[in-house]
């Protein structure tokens, strides 16, 4: 499963970087967010035409929860993040958290923070 990163969705929706291959994994059901992302996507929508666009976006993918296991594995990310002097923000963290404990590749263009997490997998979608 891959799963789209909140900058990558921000991206499709200005039609900027990859955005034409993000429309074709979207329309072919390969592609999922998180719950966090959805926060973030919806709160930066400044407009009603914004919302609609998220919203039609978001209407397109499949939505992971933060569920047990992911606030679990987010809470070991968290502490091995700490113990190395490296946090990334709560939200990347429960994101990373949601990807690890379902084994799932995280397409995003934040590299610098999600590194950090061991045994997380990152994509890089190419156009």
């Amino acid at each position: 499963m891959i799963v789209a990163d909140t900058d990558v969705l921000i991206d499709a929706l200005r039609g900027k970087g990859a955005a034409d291959r993000m429309r074709i994994e979207i329309a072919t059901g390969t592609l999922a967010t998180t719950t966090i992302s959805v926060f973030e996507l919806l709160s930066g929508a400044k407009s009603d035409k914004e919302r609609r666009a998220v919203e039609a976006l978001l209407g397109a993918l499949t939505t992971l929860p933060v569920d047990d296991r992911g606030a679990r594995e987010a809470a070991s990310i968290r502490r091995e993040l700490e113990a190395a002097g490296s946090t990334i923000a709560t939200a990347d963290t429960l994101i990373a958290g949601i990807c690890r404990s379902r084994n799932a590749i995280l397409l995003t263009r934040n590299r610098a923070h999600f590194e950090r997490v061991r045994g997380l997998s990152l994509a890089t979608l190419s156009a």
